[in-house]
Formats: structure tokens, sequence, C-alpha cells
């Protein structure tokens, strides 16, 4: 069975904006894509959880995200962005980048690049220059993180802790619709489950068990909006023994029922 997140992608440019409390899940629950993201935040601040580290973000902030790496952002009612979906990531790092665009003439690069490419994105551009202006974008992104000053940021990143959490945050990613425990996961990592949990706890200030199921609930919410799957098949596809029990998990996390969920979210038409 294919979940959503191996739906491929192409080129697109999203807005990202506040959104009310019933549907904080589109961008606070933890989730991974098959395919890179780029954010640009233009005005507001919160905090964005990438790999299991949790930072705070402000304007001018540009933050770039691996396929498959788990993240989520707090998006309030001031805080206005976009974010492009990268299908190629061939020129782009490997590894999350946080850049902060301090001189305004970086901020007003970055923006142009931006305003190029949703351009060329619509009905009247062109999709060859669409793909000019995000090469360009690359190079911009990969000068200024060879420019960036190390901040202490990056020794919490750096830490044995971090590591360990952002390699489980990657598993999840990968596994996190096969009835996976925590006990299974640590495991894998070599360490025991009271030690994962704790350095969950310290570097994502949830536990190891919340992580998963957050990633889990987001491919829930997304499956149920966006697909007419019946939702016994859904409570399958995400290593859900029984339907009755993924209907509990959905509620007690989002305060409705699947039905209910769907009947106030989902589309008319499956994607």
């Amino acid at each position: 069975m294919s979940l959503m997140q191996n739906v491929p992608s192409a080129l697109a440019l999203t807005s990202l904006s506040h959104a009310g409390p019933a549907m904080r899940w589109r961008t606070e629950a933890l989730r991974s894509h098959p395919t890179a993201r780029l954010i640009l935040i233009t005005k507001g601040q919160g905090r964005v959880t990438v790999s299991g580290l949790t930072n705070g973000y402000g304007p001018n902030n540009l933050i770039y995200l691996p396929p498959q790496t788990m993240y989520g952002i707090e998006v309030g009612p001031t805080v206005h962005g976009q974010v492009l979906t990268l299908p190629d990531t061939a020129d782009w790092p490997a590894a999350p980048l946080h850049l902060r665009l301090l001189d305004v003439w970086l901020q007003k690069e970055a923006a142009q690049y931006f305003d190029q490419i949703e351009k060329e994105l619509q009905p009247a551009g062109h999709p060859r220059a669409a793909a000019l202006w995000l090469g360009l974008l690359a190079i911009f992104v990969d000068r200024q993180a060879r420019a960036q000053v190390a901040t202490p940021n990056d020794s919490r990143r750096d830490s044995a802790a971090a590591k360990l959490v952002a390699r489980y945050t990657q598993l999840i990613a990968r596994d996190f619709q096969l009835d996976r425990g925590v006990g299974s996961y640590a495991a894998e990592l070599g360490v025991t489950p009271t030690h994962l949990a704790r350095c969950c706890q310290q570097i994502a200030g949830r536990s190891a068990l919340a992580l998963l199921h957050d990633r889990i609930h987001y491919e829930a919410c997304v499956l149920l909006r966006d697909t007419q799957t019946p939702i016994n098949q859904i409570a399958e596809m995400l290593g859900f023994h029984s339907a009755a029990y993924f209907t509990r998990s959905f509620q007690e996390k989002s305060g409705q029922t699947p039905t209910d969920f769907r009947r106030a979210n989902g589309r008319s038409m499956a994607r």
C-alpha cells in the first residue's frame, strides 16, 4: 500500500501562514517528505524543530530540509513565509541548514529568487526559467552556508544526544508505518529505550514515543484529508492492529474522530 509520502513532488511554491487551532497539525506536527523543502520566513518569529532539535526563527530566515528530514514549525498569527518543494537535490546540501540573513541586500536577493520562481510557476511562466532561478537560489544558499559564522546552536546540534535523536527521527521517517515500538528503534540504534527517551526529552522536549506518534498522526491527517481511502485501510497502512485502536489514538491526539476530521477537512476527490 502506498502512503502519501511516496507521491512524487514537482517544483512548487506554497505560502506559510497561521491557521486556527484545529489546523495546527498542518505545520506543527512532525512530518517528513520524499523531496526537500526550503522555507523562507519573511515576517514573524517562532520555533522550528528539525531532526528533533528545536531552535527559534525570525524574519529573513532560510531553513533547508533535505528529503526524509523530520520537522515541524510553529506558525503564529504574525508569521508569513513561503515553502519551496525541491524535486532534485543534486545542488543542495546533504544536511539541514538554518540561515539567518542579517544584511538587507541578502534579504532582498533571497526574496527576489522566490519572487521570480513564483512568477515562472504561473501558467504564463516557463518551467526552464523557474529551474534557472532555482539554480541561482541554490548557489546563493551555498554561499551563505559557507559564510555562516558558528553559533552556540552548532554545539547543541553536534552533541551526542542530538546526533542520537537525529538518527532516531531518520528511522521514524523511514519506518513509521511499520508498527515499530520505541524499544525496536532503540535496539537498532544500540541504546536502551530509557537512554533514548532521556535524550529525546533533553533535545526535543518531548518523549521518544511522542515523536513517533506525531509523525504517524500527521500522515493520518493527510490521508484523511486528501484521499477517500477507508478508515480501516488507513489504520492498516499506519500499522494499527484495528480501526478501533486507530480511532481512539487519533481522537486523543486531535479531539476528533477520523470520520469527523475527514468531514470537516476532507477534499471532494482523492489526490
